[in-house]
């Protein structure tokens, strides 16, 4: 569920508060020792001039600097980013290419600088190479990792698919990546009150074991799951012993079940379909389960859709399935609100229906027993 971009391509865009250049440069020659000096939250491939590639939505870096502007050190002629100096977003990046792009006019002293990945790229990489002081200032040690971590697995809804924008053809406003910000979806709402690292894990389109429509027959959203870099087959994450997730939330199926059965799928009915994914799903469980251990609670999340309830009650069945089973740190986290207005691109969650589905998640987190 892409579409092509619509705007001509522009390097920032910038806010009041600051201002931004942009030079080009080698991110491997620009990064240098300063790559391991901040905190990355997401998947990413660390190669071995000190720079590092992820596919992944939502993927960030944490900085601390001093003095009165900060580079961000990036070759990506995909996805935009928004650049974040103390807590305020400064500039948003659009496919900025290879640059070093330059946040200036801060007030002289000690500030933090988070850059984020707004958009999806399963088929291409991105690549960040660190940041770099202005002159006179310096690149302090890295950020602290945060002791409370969320795990969001998903597909568009968990991505922030054209969450931003405010009428469901966006093909008239810059498109769906124009339009896109996984950094103001539910989860990373949820997890920034919570103070938490997060990682947004989703894939548009993709289902349990059904992609939307039936498309792309053979492969699903566990054909990606493991891979740090999407578009390269085989490719596996090496998870860092510091991501240990306390919540992991899980929202697939509505690909599987929001479209009818095509003739030729391999599936004849829908009770066929919702077989094969109550048992995927549990399947994809254990494997979290392998990952991650007995403690890590588990939100099996189903939102509601317009032409079943089959969804929701899979979900419900799985969760009493892991319940019998003596797993009783599996939730059932259903998700609907008359507020909702489905104004984002393609009918999908706007800002305003993230915020409210991202309220829905704190309540049904809060009633959970966690020990953060």
């Amino acid at each position: 569920m892409r579409t092509p971009r619509q705007l001509p391509r522009r390097t920032v865009v910038t806010a009041a508060a600051a201002s931004l250049v942009a030079t080009v440069v080698s991110p491997a020659r620009a990064a240098g020792a300063r790559a391991a000096r901040f905190h990355t939250v997401g998947r990413v491939k660390k190669a071995a001039d000190g720079t590092v590639r992820y596919s992944w939505p939502g993927v960030s870096f944490e900085g601390r600097f001093r003095g009165t502007g900060v580079g961000v050190v990036l070759d990506d002629s995909d996805n935009d980013y928004d650049v974040q100096v103390d807590g305020a977003t400064v500039a948003t990046l659009v496919t900025p290419g290879r640059t070093v792009s330059w946040v200036g006019g801060l007030a002289d002293g000690g500030h933090r600088v988070r850059v984020v990945k707004r958009t999806e790229s399963p088929w291409a990489a991105g690549r960040f190479g660190g940041f770099v002081a202005a002159p006179g200032g310096a690149i302090l040690a890295r950020p602290r990792a945060r002791s409370r971590q969320i795990e969001f697995i998903g597909d568009s809804y968990t991505a922030g698919y054209g969450n931003v924008s405010e009428t469901r053809d966006c093909s008239g406003n810059g498109g769906v990546d124009r339009n896109s910000n996984a950094d103001l979806a539910f989860g990373a709402l949820t997890a920034r009150k919570l103070d938490a690292d997060f990682q947004v894990n989703a894939f548009s389109g993709r289902g349990m074991v059904r992609n939307y429509n039936g498309g792309e027959p053979g492969t699903d959203f566990r054909t990606y799951y493991d891979r740090a870099l999407l578009d390269v087959e085989g490719d596996v994450w090496r998870r860092p012993d510091s991501w240990r997730p306390q919540v992991v939330v899980i929202g697939l199926g509505i690909n599987d079940f929001s479209t009818p059965l095509n003739p030729g799928e391999r599936w004849s009915t829908t009770a066929e379909l919702v077989a094969a994914y109550e048992s995927a799903y549990h399947g994809f469980l254990d494997e979290l389960r392998a990952r991650y251990g007995p403690r890590t609670f588990l939100v099996v999340a189903a939102a509601r859709l317009w032409n079943t309830t089959a969804f929701a009650e899979a979900t419900l069945r799985i969760v009493e399935e892991r319940g019998r089973r003596g797993d009783g740190r599996v939730s059932h986290w259903y998700y609907d609100d008359p507020g909702l207005d489905h104004l984002g691109c393609d009918w999908h969650p706007s800002l305003h229906d993230h915020r409210i589905i991202s309220g829905l998640l704190d309540a049904h987190l809060a009633g959970l027993p966690l020990r953060w």
